[in-house]
């Protein structure tokens, strides 16, 4: 029998299922990360004493560099799986972009947004 190039309709549809859900969890998370960022939360150091206000905004500071990378890599996440979305239109989506070979499922599953498959990925650590 020959070797399957591309995952069927319906195996597509469970995968668009599992990155939807994933989708809509990460552009959530990135907007709580954002509303941090713009002090939408409420969380300043208006109401603190002086004294602990040189301390807070220190580590305020600190805290929002780490956020603005937390919603960076957020926001990649979220590109990553829409550009999966794409693939699943186009019929493309699973396919390995080193060997051509489909990416098994369990690996999709997991990561939604993969574009290489384990040993493609370990080939190219070396």
């Amino acid at each position: 029998m020959a070797e399957k190039t591309r995952y069927s309709d319906a195996e597509l549809e469970e995968f668009r299922a599992i990155i939807l859900e994933k989708l809509e969890l990460a552009q959530r998370d990135y907007e709580q990360l954002k509303a941090s960022l713009t002090g939408a939360d409420g969380n300043d150091t208006d109401d603190t004493s002086p004294t602990y206000k040189v301390l807070e905004e220190g580590a305020n500071t600190l805290s929002k560099e780490e956020t603005t990378r937390l919603a960076q890599r957020q926001m990649k996440f979220i590109q990553g799986l829409q550009a999966a979305l794409v693939r699943i239109e186009n019929k493309t989506y699973g396919i390995c972009r080193e060997t051509g070979k489909l990416i098994p499922p369990e690996r999709l599953r997991a990561v939604p947004h993969a574009t290489l498959s384990i040993e493609a990925k370990n080939n190219g650590k070396k």
